[in-house]
């Protein structure tokens, strides 16, 4: 049984498979910016790149990436978004 601080609620899903570099960033950093601080946003990418791209941009935000999987060649991130 998962309690909620292993899953957190999800405020919006990003569907971003299919999609090739650097879409599945820009398409993350846009879903965040709708979100409020706190929210979480769950991204489902295909794309290799994004396993990189998503984590470095991350780093360098005040948004908090609070797990990151890969699912039969999917990566799947939930991002809790910071202040801005």
């Amino acid at each position: 049984m998962h309690s909620n601080r292993e899953q957190p609620p999800i405020a919006q899903h990003l569907d971003a498979r299919g999609l090739q570099c650097p879409l599945p960033l820009l398409k993350t950093r846009q879903a965040l910016r709708g979100l409020r601080p706190g929210d979480v946003l769950r991204v489902l990418a295909s794309d290799a790149g994004s396993a990189r791209d998503i984590p470095n941009y991350l780093g360098q935000s005040s948004h908090e990436l609070v797990r990151r999987s890969e699912e039969d060649g999917l990566f799947v991130f939930l991002i809790r978004r910071g202040e801005e």
